[in-house]
């Protein structure tokens, strides 16, 4: 009898994490969901995800840790997704280095610590997948997302050099470029900003205080979370997944328009759609 797929999802305190976890459960895949906060994982078992566990991907020996639980119960890692981050608001001028760098520790740094772990893990079972959660901003920069948008870039190069080097393997690293997906990303994305911008001493004041105003305003070309979970479905009933995914119509028109425009035009088109 065919062992039934696992999936490690880390991130799942809320949004996309959240509800990707739901969808795959219902459609009884073993989920691992994992937050960083021991109450979120307290909430995620209440929901009936009695594999819930705590992990903050800056720090590898809890990437350890939950590696080795899996493996006790399971015996091997079907699916890997990096799913954790939030986005860092703010001009490039306005962002401390000191900003720039706790951006990347979750977005970049720890998804690379939680991928270097599990390849050997995969590579000793012969097979795997793992999902990397980039974003239309590894695709295309939009203002004042400069710490997300270079977060999301160094994914897109770090799976695409990964892709490279595990070409003779079964294991497959799939990048998802997805675009506005209601979540509570964009509210955290303002709470960063007010906390680590200096908002009334910026050029930018004004766009800032309009972006503070329009949190609650629904995105043009906003899609449900079940938009992701799908597709993370789709990856891992499929063999040989693709090497990326799009989700959400945003993320298909501006990957159009930057192989079909010059920089000069693209930049018109995005501080017009930002």
């Amino acid at each position: 009898m065919k062992r039934q797929t696992n999936i490690v999802i880390t991130g799942c305190s809320t949004g996309i994490g959240l509800e990707t976890a739901k969808f795959l459960q219902s459609r009884f895949i073993t989920v691992y969901p994992t937050a960083r906060y021991q109450e979120d994982v307290d909430m995620l078992k209440e929901l009936g995800f009695d594999h819930a566990m705590q992990l903050d991907v800056t720090m590898p020996e809890q990437i350890t840790q939950v590696i080795e639980s899996v493996l006790e119960i399971e015996g091997e890692i079907d699916v890997w997704f990096n799913n954790a981050g939030y986005g860092q608001v703010g001009a490039i001028e306005d962002i401390e280095t000191s900003v720039l760098k706790e951006q990347f520790e979750t977005n970049v740094f720890g998804l690379h610590e939680c991928t270097r772990q599990i390849i050997p893990v995969m590579r000793k079972q012969g097979s795997g997948k793992i999902i990397q959660h980039s974003s239309v901003l590894g695709i295309v920069s939009m203002f004042s997302r400069g710490a997300y948008n270079a977060s999301k870039y160094a994914i897109e190069g770090l799976t695409d050099t990964l892709r490279l080097e595990l070409q003779d393997t079964d294991i497959y690293p799939v990048l998802l470029n997805t675009g506005p997906i209601t979540s509570d990303f964009r509210k955290t994305a303002m709470k960063m900003l007010e906390k680590n911008v200096d908002i009334e001493n910026s050029i930018f004041k004004d766009k800032y205080k309009s972006s503070l105003a329009g949190t609650g305003k629904r995105v043009p070309f906003n899609e449900e979370a079940d938009a992701v979970a799908s597709v993370v479905h789709k990856i891992i009933l499929t063999d040989k997944p693709n090497p990326r995914y799009y989700i959400t119509k945003a993320t298909y028109i501006l990957g159009y328009l930057k192989r079909l425009l010059s920089s000069a035009w693209l930049d018109r088109a995005l501080l017009k759609a930002g």
